[in-house]
This record gives structure tokens, sequence and C-alpha cells, in this order.
């Protein structure tokens, strides 16, 4: 009877460490634990400009930078553009259609400073935030 309550601790033991290494790894693969970030943040933890940001696609973290203009294409998707061109300007967010009943007006957006913060991705050769939830964006401090 000993034999099968120690093996049976060695059995629970061996799962509940695949488990923790599974869970770790996930972590890990994730960058950490959700809300954590592979700061982007500068050391004052000031969100990056966006002029600086095509040096940190691929992680997860905060920008800033005054919304020249709120454009939303014919396809309901909404874009905030930092640049008077868009198109020669090497940071970009869009809100697409499926989540702009989320949001309010965000033609209050045009004029202010914003803090984006999500997943910097690049989208065709530019670094992108896709912004999904409003409590992505808040007015910069």
């Amino acid at each position: 009877m000993k034999r099968k309550t120690f093996l049976l601790w060695v059995i629970a033991a061996l799962i509940l460490a695949l488990i923790g290494g599974l869970v770790g790894y996930r972590l890990g693969a994730r960058g950490g634990p959700v809300g954590a970030s592979t700061s982007v943040r500068a050391g004052s933890g000031t969100c990056v400009d966006f002029h600086d940001v095509a040096g940190h696609v691929g992680e997860t973290g905060c920008v800033s930078g005054r919304v020249l203009r709120v454009y939303t294409s014919r396809a309901g998707h909404t874009f905030l553009d930092f640049c008077p061109d868009y198109r020669a300007c090497n940071f970009t967010s869009v809100i697409f259609s499926s989540d702009r009943g989320k949001f309010g007006n965000l033609q209050t957006l045009e004029g202010e400073t914003v803090e984006i913060r999500g997943s910097i991705t690049s989208y065709q050769g530019r670094a992108e935030i896709i912004i999904r939830d409003p409590g992505q964006i808040r007015s910069a401090p």
C-alpha cells in the first residue's frame, strides 16, 4: 500500500511540474503576464514618440503622438493619422469596423496628443498598433 501511495505522489508531482512548465512557457512566449510589456517605455515611464517607434516592431508597449486627422474608410475602418501625409508616416493606428461600435466620437481626438497601448506590428513597411478596445487610447498627460 505504501508503494502505491508513493507512486501516486510521484505521478502528481510530475503532472504539476509539467503544467507549471507549460504555463511558464506560454507566459514567456507572450512576453510575461497579461498586461506586461516588453518595455517600449522609456526609463521615466513615458511612451515612445511615434517618430521613434520603428525599432520596436514586435514589442508591446505605448506610443504617443498628436493626432492630426481621424479618417474612416469606405469599409468602415478608422485610422488615426499622426503625419500630414499618412503614406509617408512611419506609424499608423487602426480601429477595424468590427470594433468601431465600442468607441464614441473619435473626431474629438483630432489635434490631441494621445497615448496608444498595444502590440506594435508592421504593416506595409510601417509600425502599426491595432486598437481593439477604448482602454488602449488615452489623452497624454
